[in-house]
């Protein structure tokens, strides 16, 4: 077997990975702020409001009455010949940046595989897409579209830079290291993203006191967003090194094509690891349910339990902290009884929780927060776990083209949580009925996670099989 084949020959003494390991963390720390700052808390409202005005300016113009602030839903605003509420931009951007990365993520993942220079296009990745994090600073006024465009660049550079970032892990951490390495990572990743929200929302709410209006205390807040992403990023780019030989001698366009080639040739083998798609159709199914309940949560919490946004704002810094110890928990779990009980474990939380979500009373706020921490206590855990259960699984050699596959495969099923969300509350006019529903999808991860063979899923995989699994 070669050096490029075994990943024990890869993983390096024990200093190195000690060194490599802690560095590594530092990227969740960095690119957290993205997705929680920038996608979840400021940038929906941001570009509405920004869409909103683009929409009221163009109604004046065409000489029609201007759209009334109760009335926006009506203002039109219109993009490549079609016209659409400036209301439902955030829902269309959002569908539009994931069939993006569904189409750019596979061959960045092939090219890391191909070139083996993961570590120059971690860096790229993650320096491009926080120079157009910071950028958003730019959108003011009616120039929506430069939000569009700014976003979409920033969502592909973050999801490439997941990509390649998550192929290290393999090679830095031994088959009994990673478990601890990969929850240890992500709980640092909640930490660093609940600081930085901590920081951004205290500008925000105190924005009259130091002479900034609303507008431009986020923007200051996507520069500091993009400061905070660039500027840690530097931890792991320092401490990272090359692992394994060039799959191929291929430079500049060549590149792609040959990205292009190893791709195919990665999806016709993979067809002969099918406990490894097995155990990512599982996980594809409770990732599904975990992204829906933390993107559906602040929705539940302002229409179904009438709690304001201050609420909501707190409900966001309790999930993120408690999420830190929530890994280190999965940690320590994965130690003891190994990362599938643990996951096991961590899904009929999940249960417990959405059924307790149930109950909430109107008005409430001590028991949304006792759910928000429950949240956090398994939101972390259970897909840190899950990256390393699939790190363990994938075929040495493959390991940026199999994480795209699945970053991708996520994505791509990200849509029937909400869909079975906003189906069971339209049909039954309630969102408690709606919330509790998810729990099929954790009902289905349990039973289906019972049937994958762990251990023997990462041994014809070609990987050595850690003591606890």
């Amino acid at each position: 077997m070669s050096a490029v084949d075994s990943p024990e020959q890869t993983n390096g003494d024990a200093p190195d990975r000690r060194r490599e390991q802690r560095g590594w963390t530092w990227y969740d720390w960095a690119n957290s702020v993205f997705p929680t700052s920038v996608a979840t808390v400021f940038l929906s409202g941001y570009l509405t409001a920004v869409a909103s005005e683009a929409a009221k300016a163009d109604t004046a113009r065409n000489g029609a009455d201007a759209c009334a602030d109760g009335a926006l839903r009506s203002c039109d605003i219109t993009a490549f010949g079609l016209a659409f509420p400036a209301g439902s931009l955030w829902g269309y951007l959002l569908s539009i940046a994931t069939v993006v990365q569904v189409l750019v993520l596979p061959v960045m993942g092939a090219i890391a595989d191909r070139t083996q220079n993961k570590r120059r296009m971690l860096g790229a990745f993650a320096f491009t897409g926080s120079a157009a994090t910071a950028a958003l600073a730019l959108v003011d006024g009616t120039n929506w579209t430069l939000g569009v465009l700014l976003f979409v660049l920033g969502n592909i550079c973050y999801g490439s830079s997941v990509v390649v970032y998550y192929a290290f892990l393999p090679e830095i951490a031994t088959p009994d290291e990673r478990d601890a390495v990969s929850a240890r990572g992500w709980a640092f990743g909640y930490l660093g993203g609940g600081i930085a929200l901590g920081v951004q929302l205290v500008l925000f709410l105190s924005h009259d006191a130091i002479g900034l209006t609303q507008g431009e205390a986020v923007r200051a807040a996507f520069v500091l967003s993009g400061l905070w992403w660039a500027g840690f990023t530097l931890v792991p780019l320092s401490r990272l090194r090359r692992h394994q030989a060039p799959h191929g001698s291929e430079s500049g366009a060549s590149v792609i094509t040959a990205g292009f080639a190893e791709l195919r040739r990665t999806a016709r083998s993979a067809r002969m690891f099918p406990l490894t798609l097995a155990f990512l159709a599982t996980y594809l199914i409770y990732t599904d349910g975990i992204s829906t309940v933390a993107n559906v949560s602040a929705q539940y919490g302002r229409d179904e339990l009438k709690l304001d946004e201050t609420v909501l704002i707190t409900t966001i810094l309790i999930v993120q902290f408690v999420a830190f110890f929530g890994g280190v928990l999965h940690g320590i779990g994965a130690r003891r009884w190994g990362a599938k009980r643990t996951i096991q474990v961590s899904l009929l939380v999940w249960i417990v929780v959405l059924v307790a979500a149930y109950f909430v009373q109107a008005g409430q706020q001590l028991q949304f927060y006792g759910l928000a921490a429950g949240i956090g206590i398994v939101l972390g855990g259970t897909n840190a776990l899950s990256r390393s259960i699939f790190s363990q699984m994938i075929p040495p050699g493959r390991e940026a083209q199999y994480f795209s596959l699945y970053e991708v495969g996520e994505r791509s099923t990200s849509w029937l949580g909400p869909l079975v969300f906003a189906g069971v509350g339209q049909a039954t006019g309630s969102f408690r009925l709606a919330i509790v529903s998810l729990v099929i999808f954790f009902v289905v991860g349990f039973v289906l996670m019972i049937f994958v063979p762990v251990r023997r899923a990462i041994s014809e995989s070609g990987n050595p099989v850690p003591a606890k699994v």
